[in-house]
């Protein structure tokens, strides 16, 4: 198994449209936007933060885009994301990606949030030297209700 990240190109955005809208992935992930068929909202919101900042990336598994990773928000409180296409789930695929983002952008501290039932996101992190700093509540557009969320930290 071989994982790379590598530039967004304009050609993976159809991908990542696909998998943001598998109902069990949205689900999981539970912090995503009001409409995820939105296309036109997709796409307004990827051609914003592809112009900031921030550290954007497609995941390769063997060549094939499998999802992306991101590092976003204000220095010193730039948190991680990421998104695998769920077919992938559970084969390490997560993990290789985000050691890799988080071996490319050495700033420190970086932050992550996961919803507190979404065991699987929280295992991925906890494996990268991630640890949980914070629990909150937040407003989860996939589930319509208010639930409980971990922010999590990675220092030094």
């Amino acid at each position: 198994m071989q994982i790379v990240l590598r530039e967004v190109h304009d050609s993976d955005l159809p991908v990542f449209f696909r998998q943001m809208n598998d109902p069990e992935a949205v689900h999981m992930a539970a912090f995503t936007p009001k409409d995820p068929a939105d296309r036109d909202a997709f796409d307004a919101h990827w051609e914003r933060i592809r112009a900031s900042d921030a550290v954007h990336r497609t995941v390769l598994l063997d060549g094939d885009v499998v999802g992306s990773a991101s590092v976003y928000g204000e220095p010193g409180e730039r948190e991680v994301t990421y998104w695998i296409d769920r077919a992938y789930w559970g084969r390490g695929v997560a993990t290789a990606a985000l050691r890799e983002l988080v071996a490319q952008v050495p700033e420190r501290p970086l932050y992550a949030r996961a919803a507190a039932d979404n065991t699987g996101s929280l295992r991925v992190l906890e494996k990268c030297g991630f640890r949980v700093s914070a629990q909150a509540s937040g407003y989860a557009n996939a589930r319509g209700a208010e639930i409980d969320e971990l922010v999590l930290m990675l220092d030094a």
